[in-house]
């Protein structure tokens, strides 16, 4: 519950006093982090059938005694019993229960009062108020004693209390593991070998962890593909829904890109390892979600301020019950004024208040990477339902991302083959997917590439460079009219290729201009439907691009967005963010490039597309692994059914304290004459935690 406090091995949190996790999460740590959970759990469950071993006699016992004519007074006397129940109860309180009272004393040191507090206290108060009446009942006035001069005792409250909060421990642990389920579940999916082609053909089964890059891996029909890289030879279909969450396979050939842990079809092939270990894809999520995991969401501060006066108040009412009952309750009033405030304490046990917020997150966050959506963090989960404008990036998030060439139009008598030549050899030294676009149709074409040299990017316009001996620059109409040439003779070619949603460069050569060269990037398949889906929620959707007006009012018109910014330089998108921020907007971002990372960060939301750069997933609070939009829609879904979930647990948790409290403080007695037994108290705050954390995992189940 609270992720800044951090221990070097096992143990409580001074502030809430759970257990903490395992940093990284359960999933995350491997075999060491589930033995440890475990751990404790067998140790709760230990301690919990020990309790229920020595508290059921001591229940029925005093249950007996309240039976017309106590049969067994037949076989000893009241004070007898009384030390039975004593013997019995005392290792339930001090063995059974130690856990809770030390995790009680801490609380104190460390002043940070919780549930354990209330727990231990009552406890206490409960066992201690028996041993006297017990040992020394003459202490007590005569309307405490019996005719044999015995005093009312609470040892099957205080036992039955331990029972109840051990069982609850017990099923809240339980169902803790269950949250990272999802995760734990990819783990499972990971290979444990793979097998090594070396370079004199033989062929080697290792394990994952001797796996460099570079390795030339054979993956054969069926088996799991055991870390990303790129096929080499053969071809197959790859079943990548534990990573995407789509459920449709993948066709995958030589040059294609593989994730580990994937499922191979029929087909076989050999692969190069790229990312192993740590760097693998699955890897960056299970740590992704780890994190994200741990955080808190803004909601979650609301219930600290709460809990930070909660538990002091809960031990005043609990005094000012007792002081009321001594003052105006019927004899013996010492008894009822114990009764009544050991019950508050019990009752109003916090930790379903505390648990409201983070059970939520977990499961969310693992539900959301099966569903192939990562969230960075709580926050993130917490503000997407509210967003309503979608600003997005065209190249690499509305499409593809991989253009090809599709059109070279030389003009001055330059020859078609050697403006291509040109182009291409100056691309050589970009990174953008445009330039890769013409390198490949280049190389396509047979078109000899020469060298660069001098390789320059001008920021927002295009680049330039000495190509086999000429001066050559490719870009937009703003660098060439920064170098004084006029476009006019090619702007109707220009045109109709944006028309056609083709980004159109010009091309420059020795001063002179030389032609166009047209590249199409081709709209992704989801994105209509995604873009549909979101305008039908209420999203308004706003595409920030670099490219010029008329490529990117085609591509808008073509899938009903409803607002274009085009020629935008990439530190104007963080501006246009802004600009929306202020006019009262809510803003998520996606994108997936360097140029986008401002915009990301500047933005409510960031979401990067899984396939774009790091330095965009690392600037935005959510990531889409398959990068298309249809994870935004899923992720704002997830985002409204987790919020609407946590609301529920608060609303539940505020509503039980608020019911229970004045109950077990006898507001009903004057009334009906209705006293709540501190043991009926302590079952209903396990409840209470147990249904907080059942209608957790109930966001397992929700459709995105």
């Amino acid at each position: 519950m609270h992720p800044e406090v951090e221990r070097d091995g096992p143990a409580d949190c001074p502030i809430c006093g759970m257990a903490l996790e395992p940093k990284g999460g359960v999933a995350a740590m491997g075999e060491e982090a589930d033995d440890a959970g475990n751990a404790e759990y067998e140790d709760m469950r230990r301690r919990f059938w020990v309790s229920l071993v020595f508290a059921v006699p001591v229940f029925v016992i005093a249950m007996v005694e309240m039976v017309p004519g106590n049969p067994l007074t037949r076989l000893a006397g009241g004070r007898v019993w009384a030390l039975v129940m004593m013997v019995l109860a005392t290792p339930v309180i001090w063995w059974c229960g130690w856990p809770f009272l030390v995790r009680a004393w801490r609380s104190v040191v460390n002043r940070h009062l919780n549930m354990f507090t209330l727990v231990g206290l009552g406890v206490l108060v409960a066992w201690g108020y028996s041993v006297v009446a017990t040992v020394a009942p003459g202490l007590f006035p005569d309307s405490f004693r019996t005719h044999e001069g015995t005093v009312a005792v609470y040892f099957e409250a205080a036992a039955v209390i331990v029972s109840l909060v051990l069982l609850g421990q017990v099923m809240e642990l339980r169902a803790r593991s269950q949250t990272g389920a999802a995760i734990k579940a990819l783990l499972g999916l990971a290979p444990n070998t793979a097998r090594v082609v070396r370079a004199d053909g033989t062929e080697e089964e290792v394990s994952l962890e001797e796996v460099r890059p570079g390795d030339r891996l054979r993956v054969r029909p069926g088996e799991k593909v055991p870390v990303d890289g790129e096929v080499l030879e053969g071809s197959s279909v790859v079943d990548e829904s534990m990573i995407t969450g789509e459920p449709v396979p993948v066709v995958k050939e030589a040059g294609d890109a593989v994730t580990g842990a994937t499922v191979n079809g029929k087909g076989g092939f050999l692969m190069e390892a790229k990312r192993v270990g740590a760097d693998t894809m699955l890897s960056q999520i299970v740590a992704m979600v780890s994190e994200a995991q741990r955080s808190r969401a803004p909601i979650q501060k609301t219930a600290d301020r709460v809990a930070g006066v909660f538990v002091p108040a809960v031990i005043l009412v609990a005094v000012l019950a007792f002081v009321a009952w001594m003052t105006w309750g019927p004899e013996p009033r010492l008894a009822y004024a114990i009764i009544c405030s050991v019950a508050v304490l019990i009752i109003a046990c916090p930790c379903a208040l505390g648990l409201a917020t983070p059970m939520s997150i977990m499961v969310a966050t693992g539900k959301g990477a099966s569903a192939g959506v990562l969230f960075k963090n709580a926050e993130a989960i917490e503000k997407l339902r509210s967003v309503d404008t979608l600003v997005v990036d065209k190249t690499g998030t509305l499409t593809e991302g991989r253009p090809k060439l599709v059109a070279v139009s030389p003009v001055g008598g330059m020859d078609e083959g050697i403006l291509l030549g040109l182009a291409a050899g100056l691309e050589r030294g970009s990174e953008h997917p445009l330039a890769e676009a013409i390198v490949d149709g280049a190389t396509e074409r047979g078109v000899e590439v020469p060298p660069v040299e001098g390789f320059e990017s001008v920021t927002g316009q295009g680049v330039k460079g000495m190509v086999g001996g000429k001066r050559v620059a490719l870009g937009n109409a703003r660098m060439m009219e920064g170098m004084g040439l006029d476009l006019a003779r090619v702007q109707d070619e220009a045109d109709a290729g944006r028309a056609e949603g083709q980004t159109v460069m010009f091309a420059a050569v020795d001063g002179l201009l030389a032609g166009t060269v047209g590249v199409a990037d081709p709209v992704k398949e989801s994105t209509p439907e995604a873009i549909a889906a979101l305008r039908g929620e209420g999203v308004r959707v706003v595409m920030l691009t670099g490219d010029n007006a008329v490529t990117a009012g085609t591509v808008a018109k073509r899938l009903g967005i409803d607002e274009v910014v085009a020629d935008v330089m990439p530190e104007d998108k963080a501006a246009k963010v802004a600009a929306l921020q202020e006019a009262g907007r809510t803003v998520a971002m996606a994108g997936d490039g360097i140029n986008d990372a401002p915009a990301l960060a500047r933005a409510d939301v960031g979401i990067a597309m899984g396939t774009g750069t790091d330095v965009a997933m690392e600037s935005a609070g959510v990531t889409l692994v398959k990068g298309d939009l249809g994870g935004v829609v899923r992720a704002r879904r997830l985002s409204e059914a987790t919020m609407a979930n946590i609301r529920q647990n608060l609303l539940f948790a505020f509503g039980y304290n608020a019911l229970g409290v004045p109950i077990a403080a006898g507001v009903l007695y004057p009334v009906f004459g209705l006293l709540l037994n501190p043991m009926i108290a302590a079952a209903a705050m396990s409840f209470s935690s147990v249904s907080v954390i059942g209608n957790a995992l109930r966001l397992r189940g929700v459709k995105i």
